[in-house]
């Protein structure tokens, strides 16, 4: 289920609100123009799982939200375990690409058919770290600070749209505040 952790931006360790309640959880994010919604998972999403099959899943919802926001591009970012080492480096290198706050252009919008991943959203003098899972649907308004942590063994695939081609490449902002807060492992760890 879905995780809501709010910090202050300049005192990681100091939880202002920590919740899995869905309902308050959109109400949170709303104030701050942040859309979260829920999608029903329509299917196991396998290691050998394709884009084009898992796009034909959700084609009703793809189709609806695209019409919806003007969005053109539709793609499916997805990284699952494998054997050997190869695959180890190849996640650190994924994972660390998007440690560091950064910004788009425009609307960051991803629906997770599978796994999780937490995006750090940097508004109000505050960080809210939303730990996404299979059936979350998240759209970080352009030009919010954020990053996103994809933990140490990623495990998800996402449906990602976009408006322009070159909609997903980072402004990265050269804050070190990333490095302060609990990663997507340790936020995880305290619910145990």
């Amino acid at each position: 289920m879905t995780l809501l952790q709010v910090m202050p931006d300049d005192d990681a360790d100091r939880v202002l609100l920590r919740t899995r309640d869905a309902s308050r959880i959109a109400d949170v994010l709303r104030g701050l123009g942040v859309e979260y919604g829920r999608w029903d998972v329509r299917a196991e999403v396998l290691p050998d799982t394709t884009q084009d099959e898992l796009l034909a899943h959700y084609r009703g919802e793809v189709d609806a939200l695209c019409a919806r926001d003007g969005l053109v591009l539709v793609d499916v970012a997805q990284l699952r375990p494998a054997p050997g080492p190869e695959w180890a480096e190849r996640a650190a290198k994924a994972r660390a690409a998007f440690l560091e706050e950064h910004r788009h252009a425009e609307d960051e919008v991803r629906f997770f058919a599978h796994g999780t991943g937490c995006f750090y959203l940097h508004l109000e003098q505050a960080v809210h770290a939303v730990v996404c899972e299979a059936g979350d649907l998240l759209s970080v308004p352009a030009g919010t600070r954020h990053w996103f942590d994809m933990g140490p063994c990623p495990d998800f695939a996402a449906i990602r749209f976009f408006k322009e081609e070159d909609g997903w490449v980072g402004d990265f902002t050269g804050d070190p505040i990333a490095r302060s807060f609990p990663r997507l492992d340790s936020l995880l760890d305290g619910d145990r």
